[in-house]
């Protein structure tokens, strides 16, 4: 059998070939950057498996009407939103996801690492240490203490994002299409409008789940909301930000600085308008890359296909499929 692994950007999955079992009931092909197109058609053809690497590359029904041989998808983590499973149930082809590990936690950390690396100027400050310097006009910095934090979705993430503003001393605030005043209160924090929460806090962010009422909800009307020395911070999903708008509402200073680590586009192209931007901070989707996380989807990966391989029960098969 023939296995084809995409868009291992971390080169986790090449612990595969070191798995004695699958490699003697199957041939490896393991792609680390992504594919598409033709690219993609021709590797995937004569694949009997198919291993995702997270919701990176969509698994569609015109691509899986051509993919004749296949038999079996496995995907890490516990939910991809780009596979039309409706198409491959059938076919009955099974699908196995993973468990995930601390993401949730994991998130957080890097929220309020961006929080602080851009709203304490790290970057900046630190460069002026490699350039022999000492201080700049930017070095009085500002204090998290007694200023707003909006928090956009009052979940898991966002919930512990919350706590740790309150720790800091910050003034709380949250909002989502579904909040109540008495859900907020017992994290600690106030409910109040989405334009309120925009309109005062001294820094955004965002942990909303994507959907109808959430999608593109960052846009050229709510960005202009926000305060002048605000920072929007998207450690969740791209699409709740309409980037073109972004884009230019950091041109105009309203934000003044985003920090991210979520793209429409992944990884992130060369010519991105982000990368043209000097009042941006970003990281390349780290949110839940973490060893403890990666060791679950390695594993898992590894569970899934051995329980193949010795015709055993599939583990963590997709109900709907």
């Amino acid at each position: 059998m023939h296995i084809v692994v995409l868009d291992d950007f971390e080169n986790s999955l090449s612990i595969l070939k070191s798995n004695s079992l699958i490699t003697s009931k199957a041939t490896l092909e393991i792609h680390q950057d992504r594919l598409v197109g033709e690219a993609l058609l021709c590797a995937l053809k004569p694949a009997d498996i198919i291993v995702m690497s997270r919701d990176r590359t969509p698994l569609r029904k015109a691509l899986i009407d051509q993919l004749t041989q296949l038999k079996y998808v496995v995907f890490t983590g516990s939910r991809n939103l780009l596979v039309d499973y409706d198409v491959l149930a059938q076919r009955q082809i099974p699908i196995s996801f993973t468990e995930f590990g601390p993401s949730k936690e994991t998130t957080v950390e890097l929220t309020w690492a961006l929080i602080l690396s851009a709203y304490k100027r790290i970057q900046e400050q630190s460069q002026l240490i490699e350039q022999g310097l000492w201080r700049n006009q930017h070095s009085v910095l500002p204090a998290l203490i007694g200023e707003r934090l909006g928090v956009l979705g009052l979940g898991n993430i966002g919930a512990k994002v919350a706590k740790v503003g309150l720790a800091f001393g910050m003034d709380v605030v949250t909002w989502s299409p579904h909040m109540t005043p008495e859900r907020a209160a017992e994290h600690g924090v106030k409910s109040v409008s989405q334009e309120e929460l925009l309109s005062t806090s001294k820094i955004v962010t965002l942990h909303l789940v994507p959907g109808q009422t959430t999608r593109g909800i960052m846009n050229a009307q709510t960005l202009s909301l926000m305060r002048p020395d605000a920072l929007l911070v998207n450690t969740s999903r791209s699409t709740l930000v309409q980037t073109a708008d972004l884009v230019a509402a950091l041109k105009l200073g309203r934000p003044g600085m985003a920090a991210l680590d979520v793209y429409d586009d992944e990884p992130l192209p060369k010519d991105d308008p982000f990368r043209q931007l000097s009042n941006i901070l970003m990281t390349p989707h780290l949110g839940f890359v973490s060893q403890p996380v990666y060791k679950k989807l390695t594993q898992g990966v590894v569970n899934a296909l051995e329980a193949w391989f010795k015709n055993e029960p599939l583990v963590n098969l997709v109900k709907n499929t």
